[in-house]
């Protein structure tokens, strides 16, 4: 039994757990990359990592439970256990969620139940709060609704730009996703 990723973008969460699942010789192991965007540089990553790796586009299927039903073949084909999503840009619907009931997890960063949905980061920066952060939980059919299982703060300091405030957020997300994904599928 192994681990997915599921990304839409660059993949720096992707590979961060990899590198980690690899150092630390996790007995179960990230062997699926799936994206749903052509050209995603997490292609690149999981290339360079030698990690097999599906692109699965939402645009062939006529809806998303046929989407969820391709995936799901590749998923029980690769004897997926536990699906881990790092920045996939998509709802996972009831064909996944009732598959993989309490093993889809997501990291979101904000500081749940704030700033959901896209652009977390800079919509935190611009209201302006004085701490958003990290937040990891459970997926469910809502939008970052799911049980929360770790959040650590970032505190967006009056010196901060938008850039160096994203870097902090990555900084933690780069430690604390690897670690908390380690626990739960090794169960300690």
């Amino acid at each position: 039994m192994s681990i997915a990723i599921f990304a839409s973008g660059s993949g720096t969460n992707f590979e961060s757990i990899v590198n980690q699942s690899r150092k630390d010789n996790w007995p179960k192991s990230v062997s699926l990359l799936l994206t749903d965007r052509e050209g995603a540089k997490v292609l690149d990553r999981a290339e360079r990592l030698d990690v097999a790796h599906y692109l699965v586009s939402p645009k062939s299927f006529s809806n998303k439970e046929a989407y969820e039903s391709a995936i799901l073949e590749v998923l029980e084909e690769k004897k997926i256990e536990w699906i881990i999503l790092a920045g996939y840009m998509r709802l996972i619907g009831p064909t996944l969620l009732t598959r993989y009931k309490d093993r889809i997890v997501n990291i979101h960063p904000s500081l749940l139940p704030a700033f959901v949905g896209k652009d977390a980061i800079e919509r935190a920066f611009e209201y302006p709060v004085k701490v958003s952060g990290v937040t990891i939980h459970f997926v469910d059919e809502g939008m970052d609704t799911g049980p929360i299982i770790a959040q650590v703060p970032v505190t967006i300091e009056t010196e901060d730009t938008l850039t160096t405030f994203t870097q902090k957020i990555q900084a933690v997300e780069h430690k604390l996703y690897p670690e908390v994904v380690r626990q739960l599928v090794t169960g300690g």
